[in-house]
């Protein structure tokens, strides 16, 4: 290159998409999907559950104060984080069967930014009207109408990820108590800068980043295609049934040509602003919307459906060769998707049994390490536990803690008087006790002696218990 050249550009600008209004099945799926995802989103929070007088009754609460986690009757401790663990694997297992048999079937209906988008993209035409008044509205120049309508939609959109933000920080506490310290000033001032981050980006991702959060910033586009294999089901051109289009002159059909007449439609409605025609393509969402534009297409024209639609790499031979593709189940239920079904299915049936099999007595013990022994005026060895007790009852429960060994050991409570300990409601009691071996006995004068700590529910005869050891002399 000559240093007169110019070097060529290495950004482009972003071109705006503008989709345009579709009618079909895959677009009233789309709709049914928004209603109820965003319903279950902005709703939850306020939903009740009875847990009895001395736990919260939000139905679905993520108690950071108290390192809880509630889901209707089911609450989940610190030490049982293997269940989030569990429902974040089932998450992942479950995209990728989604993935495999449809392709990116996840971002075209059920990803967060593209709901938001859609429902950002249904307040832009409500307001500035369908693709043609938005391209035109976007190319004049700024004018008091302009001007007018672009503040209606920004505050529209505002309002939503105003309520995006407070519903996220709803599920955290309280959501009554927490709407009325907003609307007070006496949140504190973490909730008001979760909602306004959350404001932000749902105002900036779902109205102007839009297509560019799914092409360039989120990393499942680049890593879908070894998910995906020749019988995944992806949105597809049939060219050799389109091909070679033209326009349709005169409302007649030109015999020479194929069915696709050139009008543009299935690019028009696309939310990532891609041509389905030039094959498949790492932007593609898998929204089908092209699929109910080119079908409402070819109902005008009299054309067979399904000149855009749902197809397998494998079948497009066959189809060229005017063969009978195989049925669209054949292609879902394969080894590929049969085994992540039963991977998924695995890790969920493990998770109810460990839910309904777990104890609702969390016991733990930790002996003294210093000093590890004392030795008493009389020569008993005692040693110190620290015993922590937790009662998972929305109620509060009386325990019995005694000990069992092969030697002669004696068991006794710092501060109280007998072996019974009354933890509160959904608490952990941290009590002190004392392993008293007499002077000269086995016990006292060995190195190491095998002990089991007992913990009897005295309510309904539960129990539990967690070995550990005494230390003697001979240490």
């Amino acid at each position: 290159m000559s240093s007169s050249e110019t070097p060529p550009a290495l950004y482009a600008a972003r071109e705006p998409v503008f989709p345009r209004r579709v009618k079909g099945n895959f677009r009233s799926l789309k709709w049914v999907i928004m209603v109820v995802t965003l319903g279950i989103y902005y709703v939850t929070p306020w939903l009740r559950w009875d847990r009895g007088p001395s736990l919260p009754d939000q139905a679905v609460l993520v108690d950071l104060a108290n390192r809880r986690f509630f889901f209707f009757m089911i609450e989940i401790w610190p030490d049982e984080f293997y269940f989030i663990a569990g429902l974040l694997i089932m998450a992942g297992l479950g995209l990728f069967l989604f993935t495999s048999a449809l392709g990116r079937v996840w971002c075209g209906y059920t990803c967060p930014q593209t709901v938001w988008t859609d429902l950002f993209i249904l307040v832009e035409r409500w307001v500035e009207g369908d693709r043609n008044a938005r391209v035109r509205l976007w190319n004049q120049k700024w004018n008091f109408r302009k001007f007018r309508l672009r503040m209606t939609k920004w505050v529209i959109w505002l309002l939503i990820g105003l309520a995006t933000g407070g519903a996220w920080v709803f599920y955290f506490t309280d959501a009554p108590t927490l709407a009325r310290d907003l609307v007070t000033l006496d949140a504190h001032p973490v909730a008001y800068w979760t909602m306004g981050i959350l404001t932000f980006t749902t105002f900036f991702f779902g109205g102007f980043a839009r297509e560019q959060i799914c092409i360039y910033a989120c990393p499942w586009p680049r890593i879908q295609a070894a998910m995906m294999d020749e019988d995944t089901l992806v949105v597809a051109y049939r060219e050799w049934r389109g091909e070679p289009r033209g326009k349709l002159k005169k409302g007649e059909l030109d015999p020479a040509q194929g069915d696709c007449i050139d009008c543009m439609a299935c690019v028009n409605v696309c939310p990532v602003g891609i041509d389905i025609r030039n094959g498949q393509q790492l932007e593609c969402i898998t929204c089908a919307l092209c699929i109910d534009a080119c079908d409402e297409v070819m109902d005008r024209i009299g054309k067979p459906r399904g000149l855009i639609g749902y197809m397998a790499l494998k079948d497009e031979a066959v189809e060229r060769a005017g063969g009978h593709p195989k049925k669209l189940w054949k292609h879902i239920f394969r080894p590929r998707t049969i085994l992540y079904t039963a991977l998924w299915s695995a890790v969920g049936i493990a998770m109810i049994v460990a839910l309904f099999l777990r104890s609702p007595i969390d016991f733990n013990v930790t002996p003294e390490r210093n000093p590890i022994f004392v030795t008493l005026s009389d020569g008993s060895i005692r040693n110190a536990y620290e015993i922590r007790l937790r009662n998972k009852h929305p109620e509060a429960r009386p325990f019995l803690l005694s000990l069992t060994s092969d030697a002669p050991l004696a068991l006794s409570l710092e501060g109280r008087d007998s072996y019974v300990v009354t933890v509160p409601a959904d608490e952990t009691l941290t009590q002190r006790v004392y392993v008293t071996a007499p002077p000269g006995s086995r016990a006292a004068v060995a190195d190491r002696t095998s002990i089991r700590l007992w913990i009897v529910d005295q309510v309904n005869q539960d129990r539990v218990y967690e070995n550990t050891v005494f230390n003697g002399k001979d240490q």
